[in-house]
């Protein structure tokens, strides 16, 4: 019975034979082979030249995806704007509080004089400033120290709510087609609270709503009923433009990693929050 299980047929046997041989062989090469040799994958000035050429196309590529920045008014720097410049949540302030007293930075060395920048990010942000053109005159420096610290300039702005078709036409870039747009969004929503809602005026662009904060100021905002971001519902929060059901359960969320938002910025951590709409959204935003 034993003796059966160890019958092969010839085929068997030479199918036997031959496996033992690959092992031999396969052994055999293992010990005569030297395998602390380094492997030569080729040529090295061409593997140098292409992981030279990896690496400077990485480089591009990592310059391609830095924020673009174009010129502008460093007057009208936003929370958003100069977080994406680099400056600190204190400097962004320092900015904002000063723009609220009526006061205009009119120079490079006035804007670090107002927020603080170090001189590192100066360089860097300093040569895309346009200020307006009377500033860069010599003949005009009275005239610009005059401007900077005349708490009366903003009351011969008109106000943005009570302004017809013409005096909208007058600004520099709008003609009857935009002057008709932004009264009809006016009315839509019973008047500005802030200039920055005029950024959600199809065809606006920034250089326009520039011009158009040169000549117009809201004096007379809309009543907007704020709601605390720190003590917000769910259903409260979807109330807001912009704000889902699945945004304002991320805003909870975070509000409570955090112990609550200290400021606005924080927002900007959010998963698939809307960035570009921070300005719009904290209109109706309190942290008290």
């Amino acid at each position: 019975m034993m003796k059966s299980h160890f019958l092969f047929t010839r085929r068997q046997r030479n199918g036997i034979f031959l496996l033992i041989l690959v092992v031999l062989a396969v052994q055999a090469i293992y010990y005569v082979s030297d395998f602390t040799k380094p492997i030569d994958f080729g040529n090295q000035e061409e593997i140098d030249a292409f992981l030279k050429e990896r690496d400077s196309l990485v480089k591009v590529y990592e310059e391609n995806s830095k924020p673009k920045i174009y010129p502008f008014n460093p007057n009208y720097i936003t929370d958003y704007k100069g977080y994406v410049l680099g400056m600190t949540n204190e400097e962004i302030d320092r900015l904002l509080k000063y723009r609220e007293q009526n006061k205009w930075v009119n120079s490079v060395s006035e804007f670090q004089k107002v927020t603080l920048v170090s001189d590192s990010l100066l360089k860097e942000i300093s040569p895309y400033f346009k200020f307006p053109e009377w500033t860069k005159s010599s003949n005009n420096k009275q005239k610009t120290n005059s401007f900077s610290n005349n708490s009366n300039y903003p009351s011969e702005k008109k106000d943005l709510n009570l302004a017809t078709a013409g005096d909208l036409q007058k600004v520099r870039g709008i003609g009857p087609t935009l002057s008709e747009r932004i009264i009809k969004f006016r009315t839509k929503i019973n008047g500005f609270a802030d200039q920055v809602e005029l950024s959600e005026v199809y065809g606006l662009s920034s250089e326009v709503i520039e011009e158009i904060g040169k000549h117009f100021t809201i004096k007379t905002p809309r009543h907007i009923d704020k709601i605390a971001l720190n003590s917000a519902s769910v259903n409260e929060l979807v109330q807001i433009k912009y704000i889902d059901y699945e945004i304002a359960h991320e805003i909870i969320e975070e509000r409570t990693l955090r112990d609550g938002f200290k400021n606005f910025n924080e927002l900007l951590k959010i998963k698939d929050f809307p960035i570009v709409k921070l300005e719009i959204i904290k209109l109706y935003l309190t942290l008290d």
